[in-house]
């Protein structure tokens, strides 16, 4: 194992960051809610996953006046194979910073965790966990992380990352692996497994959660592999100091476990994945955690598991100091959609016809929210369970029926029809109808089929991993949503490989759907933006919608931001589009006291939106995709910034914006 902390600067300011952050050690520990500070300590800010800052320096009146304050680029390389070193290259940049005591925290494509001064954007140290060296992962995503999780007792911060199949503690002050944790500051992720798993196939994506003295850690598998006894997705705890395991539980029953009994035909025993690679929450009060629990192996044939599989796809609360389950509620029945929950539940405090409930709201790929009583599990509107369509794929059986909450309404898009499909000419619609004439077309939890099911929502949502923001004092959630169906084409695979040994697997090389359009002959010649593929669905591809949790009611959808791309194509120059066309992508948004909702969407544009009526009141081009989460601080000094992890690979680059008063403009590389 590679450990390697750099430096980025001089000798002086090593000495000087020491003392900086040796200084806010006694500040409140990294487990507590972010209440009426300026800092922003956990991945979504408190342990509940609101997204919410109190701050109130940046608001409605101002926003307008937002200018960079600074950049900072990561610097990271592709690498070449060697005799040390398989290939692997940097994918988005995808973290959310954390910062406490002016110090901001965070991880980048590599998992590198950085520590950065959060006035200036000059960093103090950088720390390699070497994930990079292990070659490019199998999860889909390639190289990218999200974010770091932090521990203080007051007298000492601790950063935790979990990079590929290890754990690190690396001390906050010196940015140096703490020895005392684990072997040499590492936890092997994959040394108390049920079973022997191949290490190049256990990923993580997203950051820890700590609660107490526990660092809780779930993991990423990629939905590309499938084979038995591919990696399962034990939930892990470890104590912060020692790196002791303390708890584990088993997504997968084991035999003498509730839920055994929903794996028909022993397939507990050799079936994968049912992993927690989105973020979690934790309610800190009365220490319960909660997983948004993904789908088993694999994703689209369920012939190799029959039955509902617990806890695949479910909502599962823990007590969080033994990991003993305390409720759960299934969200997808025997899953066969990819409808993992992608995103880490929300908790809050609502108050629905007369009652005051101490929630956690679930947003999910399907989009539908669900929303339960935190503490009990009970839904707070009635969950149906709706008739849905049978598979005639050889071998499979799925459920005869999926959970459908009364309340809030979808969030996005469901279902498709031939009267989906994208109308911007003549001649694209008529394309179009000839695509999607040659599968099968019908309602959400349409199974997939060897004739090919065009699925909506697809892989990334309805919701994605960026999740909900959640506004304590309205009451209303604020979910970014993505429309787009995906082809789910059946097949039996032809021989087994080391990535694919199952019956049948999803044509996944061709399931996304688009219309290729001839470019009008005369703009043959002309300097234009390389042709794109138009989606095979209308607009809008990316919504914001505000839901009020007291009510189940929606306040407002807009369509959120736009895809340039699409629009400068030559074919629709005089097709008279909408003035926005939305953005599809995973990242979602934050709401601050200000009255403001930051959101990219997965877009190039950075936009504050009125929380209020969705109007937008501010935006920036960032001049590349900005796959990430914002968020935002406040520094001793007073100054409120808004920050968003920007770009991809060589071209990956953290930006920072605040108001102009009494600061001046700088550029940190």
């Amino acid at each position: 194992m590679t450990f390697a902390t750099t430096f980025l600067t001089m000798p002086v300011l090593r000495s000087t960051v020491r003392l900086a952050i040796g200084a806010i050690l006694p500040a409140l520990a990294a487990a507590q809610p972010a209440k009426h500070t300026g800092e922003w300590p956990t991945y979504g800010n408190d342990p509940g996953a609101t997204k919410y800052s109190p701050l109130t320096e940046i608001h409605r009146g101002n926003v307008a006046q937002l200018q960079v304050a600074w950049r900072w680029r990561t610097g990271e390389q592709p690498i070449a194979a060697s005799a040390t070193a398989r290939a692997a290259h940097p994918g988005n940049f995808q973290t959310t910073p954390v910062m406490v005591g002016d110090t901001l925290f965070f991880s980048t494509p590599y998992a590198r965790v950085v520590a950065m001064n959060a006035a200036t954007g000059q960093p103090y140290w950088s720390y390699d966990p070497g994930g990079a060296q292990a070659g490019q992962p199998s999860n889909g995503t390639g190289f990218v992380h999200r974010g770091v999780a932090t521990w203080s007792n007051g007298r000492e911060r601790r950063i935790f990352i979990n990079s590929r199949w290890n754990l690190v503690a690396i001390d906050a002050a010196t940015g140096h692996a703490i020895r005392s944790f684990g072997d040499t500051g590492v936890v092997d992720l994959t040394a108390q497994l049920r079973r022997p798993v191949n290490k190049l196939h256990y990923t993580n994506t997203s950051p820890p959660v700590v609660y107490k003295n526990l660092v809780i850690v779930g993991n990423g598998v990629g939905d590309r592999l499938v084979y038995t006894n591919d990696p399962p997705g034990d939930v892990q705890a470890f104590d912060v100091r020692t790196g002791k395991r303390v708890w584990s539980f088993h997504t997968i029953p084991d035999s003498s476990e509730y839920g055994n009994d929903s794996w028909e035909n022993g397939s507990w025993r050799t079936t994968g994945h049912t992993n927690v690679w989105a973020p979690f929450s934790v309610d800190l009060t009365r220490g319960l955690v909660y997983l948004p629990v993904s789908t088993p192996t694999n994703d689209w044939y369920g012939g190799d598991r029959l039955g509902n599989d617990l806890f695949a796809e479910s909502i599962v609360c823990l007590n969080a100091a033994t990991g003993k389950r305390v409720w759960h509620y299934q969200l997808v029945h025997h899953g066969l959609w990819d409808y993992d929950p992608p995103a880490p539940p929300v908790l809050g405090t609502i108050r629905v016809r007369g009652r005051t409930i101490d929630a956690v709201a679930v947003p999910t790929k399907m989009g539908y929210l669900f929303v339960f009583d935190r503490v009990t599990g009970t839904p707070v509107w009635p969950i149906t369970e709706r008739a849905v369509g049978a598979s005639d794929v050889p071998g499979e059986r799925a459920s005869p029926t999926q959970p459908v909450p009364s309340l809030p309404a979808p969030f996005a898009k469901q279902g498709f029809t031939e009267a989906d499909v994208v109308d911007f000419t003549p001649q694209i619609k008529a394309r179009a109808l000839d695509i999607v004439r040659q599968y099968r077309v019908g309602p959400i939890y349409t199974p997939p089929s060897t004739q090919g099911t065009i699925v909506m929502p697809g892989a990334i949502g309805g919701a994605g991993w960026g999740g909900g923001a959640f506004d304590p004092e309205s009451g209303i959630i604020y979910i970014k949503a993505t429309n787009s169906p995906a082809l789910y084409k059946i097949f039996k695979t032809p021989s087994p490989s080391d990535t694919v040994d199952a019956s049948y697997m999803a044509d996944l090389p061709n399931s996304s759907l688009s219309v290729s359009v001839e470019a009008p002959s005369d703009t043959v010649g002309e300097h234009q933006a390389p042709v794109t593929d138009i989606p095979i669905i209308k607009p809008p591809y990316g919504t914001l919608t505000a839901i009020d949790l007291n009510t189940g009611a929606q306040r407002w959808q807009i369509t959120l931001g736009d895809s340039p791309e699409i629009r400068r194509h030559p074919m629709l120059r005089n097709a008279g589009l909408p003035p926005l066309l939305g953005v599809a992508g995973a990242p979602g948004a934050i709401v601050t006291k200000g009255g403001l909702v930051f959101v990219s969407g997965g877009g190039s544009v950075l936009y504050a939106i009125d929380k209020q009526n969705g109007r937008t009141l501010w935006s920036a081009d960032l001049g590349k995709r900005a796959y990430a989460v914002p968020m935002t601080y406040r520094t001793r000094a007073g100054r409120q910034y808004v920050v968003i992890a920007t770009g991809a690979g060589r071209d990956a680059e953290l930006v920072a914006f605040a108001l102009p008063n009494n600061t001046a403009s700088g550029t940190s590389h």
